[in-house]
């Protein structure tokens, strides 16, 4: 498949639209996207290593190609890097992930220096990075704005589901919030993002990551008797587990239902959702489904989106709704 016409001058000046990013305190970010070429190949950015996702098949040549362009221009924006790793991410991936893992994601660079791991900030709030480790590095920079809206308006109680590296448990712990619980099937994860916490100096005690599936958890809860003024729902567009496949498209209502139990009165619930294939209006149509199957009344509070290093990106949407 040939590559599309993008000149190492060209990819330099769209790195170059990002210079406020690390400026501004965030050096962990997408610096290319696939929007802006023509969805072969996306670009992202931590500290000074460079992550290079391809979403179309290239041979090994251009593979390596591609790299070493993308190094040159990142190096023509001033934006010096050590390495620069590569993802394959062709539509059967999530369907690989478990039997072709080092093909997906290989653990050393495809150009330039090793970096098992680095740090880099997010708004200045430091988080570890794993390049080589996953086709997932330890943050969805997409979300950077619903992370800095949730520690700008972090309530008393927030749950943090599909919690991952604990991106959003950390925001809100930052925003002052006084009990946070992350929940993840991943033991890996909930201890990667106990690092986390670790960097911003915060205590990260074993009761507050919760480990199991999430809507075992949530039912769990429940029975307590437990509630949280803010409830963050972000789950992946598919997964298998023990009841099943899980698709987004399909089964977000009944995951808002569950949430809505254990959200308080006057609550909160930040929904987001990554799939490009589902429209904005639907979602807002399974959230609602979802608060009707609980008793509850809620409304739109609001619409965020991804930050400029995602321009026209249609893929995320997220929304925060306040209940009754």
């Amino acid at each position: 498949m040939p590559l599309p016409d993008l000149s190492v001058a060209g990819l330099g000046r769209l790195l170059a639209r990002r210079a406020g990013l690390p400026q501004g305190g965030t050096t962990v970010y997408r610096g290319l996207h696939t929007t802006e070429t023509d969805g072969l190949f996306s670009l992202d950015l931590a500290g000074d290593v460079g992550v290079l996702s391809l979403y179309a098949e290239l041979g090994a040549a251009q593979e390596a190609r591609l790299a070493a362009d993308c190094a040159a221009a990142a190096a023509g924006a001033e934006l010096e890097l050590a390495g620069l790793y590569l993802k394959r991410r062709p539509p059967e991936a999530r369907h690989l992930a478990n039997v072709a893992r080092e093909w997906l994601s290989p653990p050393d660079p495809v150009w330039g220096e090793a970096r098992d791991e680095v740090t880099a900030l997010e708004l200045g709030v430091p988080f570890v990075i794993r390049p080589g480790a996953d086709l997932s590095l330890g943050l969805f920079t997409d979300a950077r704005p619903m992370r800095a809206w949730v520690q700008a308006h972090a309530p008393a109680r927030v749950l943090n589901t599909f919690a991952y590296t604990c991106g959003f448990g950390l925001s809100a712990a930052l925003g002052g919030a006084q009990t946070v619980k992350n929940v993840d099937l991943s033991r890996k994860v909930l201890a990667w993002g106990q690092e986390n916490y670790a960097l911003s100096g915060l205590p990260a005690p074993d009761t507050d990551f919760l480990y199991g599936d999430v809507f075992e958890w949530l039912t769990r809860l429940r029975r307590r008797g437990d509630v949280f003024d803010l409830v963050v729902l972000d789950p992946p567009s598919f997964a298998r587990g023990k009841t099943g496949v899980w698709r987004s498209e399909r089964d977000y209502a009944a995951l808002i239902a569950q949430a809505a139990d254990v959200t308080a009165p006057g609550g909160r619930i930040l929904a987001l959702l990554n799939h490009a294939g589902v429209p904005a209006t639907s979602f807002e149509r399974q959230v609602e489904a979802g608060l009707l199957q609980a008793g509850r009344r809620g409304r739109v509070q609001t619409r965020l989106a991804p930050g400029e290093d995602y321009p026209q990106a249609a893929h995320l949407k997220a929304y925060v709704w306040a209940l009754d």
